[in-house]
């Protein structure tokens, strides 16, 4: 019969990679970036729902006597178009050399993986996604409010993409 390994000497506690990427930016900051992406993206989705919109009205062969066709595909091009111009902004936007979108860029914050390095534009999905989808779940918005009380200013989704939000002036 082989003996076991011995187990794992824990007396000096887990070995963790620390690399100083930036002065983590805090809650307040991230939330006016965010306010700053929310008018960008209401307007471009505006413009871009309204085209479309506008296009399958003068087409006329969509909309049934009742309205009732035109009002759910035109509920339908709109909540698709949300998803896909704000993951797109996002995704786009961090994973640039830049690794901000335009309201981060406004207040001075960047987005890096926790080596310091730029986002791919997988993670940047990844975390796009992990924002908008997994950390509105955690009840009384706790997901975001970690930024303000975490050491290093990270929210939920920054702790399960592996990202810091830094200064980056």
């Amino acid at each position: 019969m082989a003996t076991a390994p011995p187990p794992p000497d824990w007396a000096n506690g887990q070995q963790i990679a620390s690399v100083e990427v930036g002065p983590p930016a805090g809650f307040w900051i991230r939330f006016v970036a965010a306010m700053i992406d929310g008018l960008i993206l209401i307007a471009a989705i505006s413009v871009i729902v309204g085209i479309v919109i506008t296009f399958l009205a003068l087409s006329g062969n969509w909309v049934d006597d009742d309205g009732t066709v035109a009002t759910i595909l035109s509920i339908i091009v709109a909540v698709v178009a949300i998803i896909v111009i704000g993951w797109l902004y996002e995704a786009l936007m961090t994973s640039s050399a830049r690794g901000a979108t335009l309201g981060k860029q406004a207040v001075g914050v960047r987005i890096v993986r926790a080596d310091g390095a730029q986002l791919s534009f997988g993670r940047a999905t990844a975390r796009h996604f992990l924002k908008a989808m997994i950390t509105p779940m955690v009840p009384f918005a706790i997901g975001y409010l970690l930024a303000a009380f975490t050491a290093r200013k990270r929210a939920l989704h920054d702790f399960m993409a592996d990202t810091f939000v830094i200064k980056s002036r």
